[in-house]
């Protein structure tokens, strides 16, 4: 090496912000010890012993990412020190200096003592600094790596315990416990499901809008043995039919214009799992023909591809239409119903079920509590007789967003009265065709109630003022004071 080449030779920089790198010499040598300081001293904390016990009492109170120790010393060789700074300090490279050819004792440090590599005596002084130089990048980028590593395993670490408590969270979420419902209806739904979920039998959930298909097929998923697996959703309305086909069986590239690489469909992405086909009924006749495909083969075929792909799917399946009639029409395929409908869960609507009504309704308000940060407590006796009455002709999600609406609109209320309702609930829109019907599962007071306060609301809709409403009922206005102020009704009528 020439002068110029070794005057260029700088120290190994450890990151930013650290100490210069640690260095041990251990040689019973004072001169070598004092040799190699000056050599290495200006660049590194240098630290020095004269012997090998010398040097493990170093190791165990100094940081030190190189060794560097002679062969041959009294009473503990080199290569036994270099195994014994093995237990001490894993992580610091080790360098041996020899003055002897002794091939065996060289082969055996290197085996045992796991050196880096050695330096002959006599040595060139920058030849030393460079292959220090070169030892300690080599330590550096092993400590990154090791750092880099554990940050990994910290991480995956994490994302395992993350993935565990959202699974919960998911089960939880969409655990039977919550569909709210204590009617004898919902009672037999559940009854149902229960028993299906242990099962991987295809599901036909039928019930009008609103009346949560969607949470049921996830219950069901969730409560079953691939609950550890995809559960993929598609609304069938939602995409016409050619989209429809490659969002649910996929796509070769090429397959048609803006299919610029092959895609997964959901039923592949469900292997294993559960997709949802929702609103089922929407689907048109070739689809349809598809759909059997799979449930009757488990086999499906991308568009664009010449073979067939087997997949391992639950199928729940839902509609708010008459999928019977829609077969006696020749709108639906027989075998394609039946194929569905191995077991039918049917929810009923929420005016079939009134009893459940307040249950839910107090539900909704805890929740839109919690996410619009009010306090309102309940319901007046009037606001639930209303509730109770209203016929929902959107179900549940209808009672949700009238009760997230009065929520919303509260300001400094702390319960829920009639007036916080829309016009639809309150009636001002003129009473529907059963708004007098008395709900047969209310206690007879509450029932009482409700039909009286119907009336009354019918009543003043029909004649405009309260003196003609109580003619019309047959009473004296003042006793409808009386009994609108009881029932918490509005003056403004």
């Amino acid at each position: 090496m020439s002068e110029s080449d070794a005057a260029g030779i700088e120290g190994a920089r450890a990151a930013s912000g650290d100490r210069p790198f640690g260095i041990l010499i251990v040689d019973d040598e004072p001169a070598i010890l004092e040799s190699l300081e000056m050599t290495l001293g200006a660049d590194y904390r240098v630290h020095t012993a004269g012997s090998g016990e010398a040097g493990l009492e170093i190791l165990l109170r100094e940081e030190i990412a190189l060794v560097i120790a002679d062969q041959v010393m009294p009473n503990m060789s080199g290569v036994e020190f270099l195994e014994k700074a093995i237990d001490v300090n894993p992580h610091a490279v080790r360098m041996m200096l020899t003055g002897y050819a002794d091939i065996g004792s060289l082969a055996r440090a290197i085996n045992e003592g796991r050196i880096y590599r050695y330096i002959s005596k006599p040595w060139e002084p920058d030849e030393v600094r460079l292959n220090v130089k070169r030892a300690l990048e080599a330590h550096a980028l092993a400590t990154e790596n090791v750092q880099l590593a554990a940050a990994l395993s910290d991480a995956n670490e994490r994302l395992r315990a993350e993935n565990v408590y959202l699974r919960r969270e998911v089960e939880r979420r969409y655990g039977f416990d919550q569909i709210l419902g204590e009617s004898p209806q919902m009672m037999r739904v559940f009854e149902v499901m229960e028993k299906v979920a242990q099962t991987d039998a295809t599901v036909l959930i039928t019930g009008e809008t609103g009346t949560g298909k969607d949470l049921v097929a996830r219950a069901i998923h969730y409560a079953g043995s691939r609950k550890g697996q995809r559960f993929v959703a598609q609304n069938c309305a939602a995409l016409p039919d050619t989209l429809l086909e490659s969002e649910l069986f996929g796509h070769k590239r090429g397959a048609f214009t803006g299919a610029h690489a092959d895609k997964k469909g959901l039923f592949e992405v469900a292997h294993r799992g559960t997709i949802f086909l929702d609103e089922v009924g929407e689907t048109q006749p070739g689809m349809q023909v598809r759909l059997l495909r799979v449930l009757q083969d488990g086999e499906i075929r991308l568009l664009g591809a010449s073979d067939t792909r087997t997949v391992d799917v639950r199928v729940i399946a839902a509609t708010n239409r008459d999928l019977k009639k829609d077969v006696e029409d020749d709108r639906f395929r027989e075998d394609l119903y039946y194929r569905l409908r191995v077991v039918e869960v049917h929810i009923p609507p929420l005016r079939e079920r009134r009893g459940d009504i307040p249950i839910l309704a107090h539900h909704f308000l805890d929740k839109s509590n919690e996410k619009m940060g009010r306090t309102l407590r309940g319901f007046t006796n009037a606001a639930m007789d209303a509730l109770c009455a209203h016929p929902w002709s959107g179900n549940v999600r209808e009672l949700e967003n009238e009760i997230e609406r009065c929520v919303a609109l509260a300001g400094d209320s702390d319960t829920v009265s009639v007036e916080m309702f829309s016009d639809e609930v309150r009636g001002k829109r003129g009473a529907p065709a059963e708004a007098t019907v008395v709900p047969a599962d209310l206690p007879l007071s509450e029932a009482v109630d409700a039909l009286k306060r119907r009336m009354i609301e019918a009543a003043i809709a029909a004649t405009g003022s309260k003196t003609q409403a109580a003619q019309k009922l047959g009473i004296p206005r003042q006793s409808l004071q009386k009994m609108m102020k009881r029932l918490e009704m509005s003056d403004g009528g």
